[in-house]
Parts: structure tokens; sequence; C-alpha cells
């Protein structure tokens, strides 16, 4: 009987416990929006990729170059010429898919820059959420703009502007958010906020 009572007394403690713990949420893509120092991330990761993407357009009509002048003069070549022709056309192609590759491939150039520019900026606000999280004793921030489904989000629990003043960003020009209305719905997003140029490229066939 008093273990029973014990066990009753704990689910009553447990549940007052758990009905006492603030919850929160931040929409991340938000913040970013409105930090400058994102926006100048962006701005140089837009400026690279377009450069290295020239660089690799000029290598690619190299190739296609090499290709027209070989078939236009195949036919008066001899067949050691004609392989030797052949060979540098497959080397150089071969040398622009390995720029592709090196720029926009998994791990490659623009990943890794984007990994430098964005990165400081995510601890940055990642030290910021859990500052107010200490200061307010919240137990749960979730992030709306991150994989969380979120069917229904009260504005009022929405701490995102509070992130920003923890930044020191200023409060004038802020865009996307309207906290006056009583809800709004929350709709699924993908894993992760948007951190900078899409690394997808058109393929060459």
């Amino acid at each position: 009987m008093k273990k029973l009572v014990f066990i009753m007394v704990g689910l009553v403690l447990f549940s007052i416990s758990v009905t006492a713990q603030k919850f929160a949420y931040v929409d991340t893509q938000y913040i970013l929006d409105n930090i400058p120092e994102f926006a100048e991330a962006q701005a140089q990761l837009d400026e690279l990729s377009n450069v290295w993407q020239k660089e690799i357009e000029i290598k690619f009509a190299e190739v296609d170059k090499m290709y027209k002048d070989y078939q236009t003069q195949s036919v008066l070549l001899p067949d050691d010429m004609k392989k030797k022709k052949e060979q540098e056309i497959v080397d150089k192609e071969r040398e622009a898919k390995n720029l592709q590759r090196q720029r926009y491939g998994k791990d490659g150039d623009l990943f890794k820059k984007r990994q430098e520019l964005v990165k400081p900026i995510q601890e940055k606000i990642y030290n910021a959420i859990q500052e107010l999280a200490n200061n307010n004793n919240y137990a749960v921030i979730f992030d709306k703009g991150g994989s969380l489904t979120m069917m229904y989000a009260n504005p009022k629990y929405d701490i995102s502007d509070d992130v920003l003043d923890n930044l020191g960003a200023s409060l004038s020009g802020r865009k996307g958010k309207n906290k006056g209305s009583t809800g709004t719905p929350a709709t699924s997003t993908s894993s992760g906020s948007k951190t900078g140029t899409d690394d997808s490229r058109e393929q060459r066939k």
C-alpha cells in the first residue's frame, strides 16, 4: 500500500513538473533572412558560383571545338593521328568533368566555402537560442524551419524576434513575420534551412 502511495505521489509530482515546463519555437529561416552577415555570405557564394560556372562552361566549349575540328579533319588523318586526337578529346572532357565535380560535387569547393561562411552564423544563432533557453527556463525550443512537423503554431510562442534581439539585429526592416493573429498553420518543411546557393547544377550530358 505504501509503495502504491509513493508511486501515485511520484506520478502527481511528475505531472506537475511536466506541466510547469516552458516550450517555444523559432523559425531559423526567418532569423537567417534578417541577419546581414547571412545575406553577405549568400552574395559571396553566388558570386563564386557564377565565376566557377563560367570556368566550367569554357572547359566544355573547348571540348566541343576540339570535337568539331576532329570531325572536319578526320577524313584526312592517318589512323594513329586519329587515335591521338580522340584521346586528347577524351582527356579534355574528363578534365572538364573533374573540375565540375571539384566545384559542385559532394564536399566540393562550394560546399566547403558555404561551411566556412555560414557555420559561424549558425553557431551564433544556436548560442543566442541557448542563452534565451537558460534565461527563460525553456525546456524545449523547436525549429519551425527544420525537419520537425508542426501542424499548428501559436505565434505567441514564437521567440524568433527575441533571438534576433539577442543577436543585436536591427528591428527596422525585419521581414516575414506577422504576430497579430491568434494562430498560424505551420507546414512541414524539408530538413534543415537553406544556407546558400543550390549545389545542384545542370549536368552536361
